[in-house]
């Protein structure tokens, strides 16, 4: 590969991953063409971009990029792909029900590392927790509910409050 070819996909490598929140780092190694173009459109109806890299041209994209990534140079051995995401925990569901399947004999894709929410994963222990991450979208929901719970009893208890302080007057008025 010519230099101008390399230094084009490393600038194309730092673009992809300036435009995505999240990136996980997998081994889809062994996988036939069949596998891996299933792959992908699995990871295409997720909102997942998988992107098979060549681990010392990735290397080159983290060292350019503004986020220190040497964290994850140990985990650039083997066959290395790219899973790109706006929603954090996307790809470590997939990888999860992927691994589950029994067609899946190769038990790919491996995880190896993530890039989540500005905080570094390494190592396939963190990928249970990687799948209870929540999205911007469900924090805000969860946090508009948590907001609205007690404004909601307070109106709750006066109405029925209410009611009740209605039905003693009504009561004592008979009398």
């Amino acid at each position: 590969m010519k230099k101008e070819d390399k230094s084009d996909i490393i600038k194309q490598l730092e673009s992809t991953l300036g435009e995505y929140a999240h990136f996980y780092l997998t081994d889809i190694g062994g996988m036939n063409a069949a596998q891996t173009s299933e792959l992908r459109r699995v990871c295409y109806k997720e909102g997942i971009k998988l992107v098979v890299v060549k681990n010392k041209l990735l290397k080159q994209a983290f060292e350019n990029s503004q986020v220190d990534f040497s964290e994850m140079y140990g985990t650039l051995k083997g066959e290395t792909s790219l899973m790109l995401t706006n929603n954090a925990n996307a790809p470590a569901k997939l990888i999860v029900d992927l691994s589950k399947q029994k067609s899946n004999t190769l038990k790919k894709p491996a995880f190896k590392a993530a890039y989540v929410q500005e905080s570094f994963y390494i190592g396939e222990n963190y990928l249970e927790a990687l799948v209870n991450v929540k999205s911007k979208n469900e924090l805000i929901g969860e946090i508009i509910g948590l907001l609205q719970s007690p404004a909601k009893n307070v109106i709750s208890a006066l109405q029925s409050g209410g009611n009740t302080i209605h039905g003693v007057l009504q009561t004592l008025a008979e009398r």
